[in-house]
């Protein structure tokens, strides 16, 4: 079987942005920092305190992360990532967009809204990651 998740890589706030969205979803967070494994020999220890790996799952969501350390290349956070959210009721729906709307670029925020298919919103959240939502009618 294969499974499939977003995978967020940050600048040094991937532990920060987690704890974010465990706060929002809930579930189990696991939260593993490079001075916790045998690669920090590897590393400058400025990077020692990033996390190599953080993975938060529950029945609703499974988000894989990590901070940027990739020695040469540089991040580009942008438009390109994203996470779809799919309730079965707007109300399911409203809990998550409203915690995760906290900081929000609000020029990047559509609220959520009836529309022909059901309920569609999008946001995107104080750490540059677009979220879009959407409920059946």
């Amino acid at each position: 079987m294969i499974n499939t998740m977003p995978f967020l890589i940050f600048e040094g706030q991937c532990a920060e942005a987690m704890n974010f969205y465990h706060d929002c979803f809930g579930g189990e967070l696991t939260i593993l920092k490079v001075e916790d494994t045998p690669m920090k020999a590897g590393l400058k220890e400025k990077d020692h305190k990033k996390v190599i790996y953080a993975l938060l799952k529950n029945d609703m969501v499974e988000i894989s992360a990590t901070d940027w350390l990739h020695p040469t290349r540089q991040p580009k956070q942008g438009n390109t990532v994203a996470i779809y959210i799919e309730g079965s009721s707007t109300g399911d729906l409203e809990k998550i967009f409203d915690k995760l709307s906290v900081g929000a670029d609000q020029d990047l925020l559509d609220p959520l809204t009836a529309v022909p298919f059901g309920t569609y919103g999008h946001l995107a959240d104080k750490f540059g990651v677009h979220w879009f939502f959407r409920s059946e009618k």
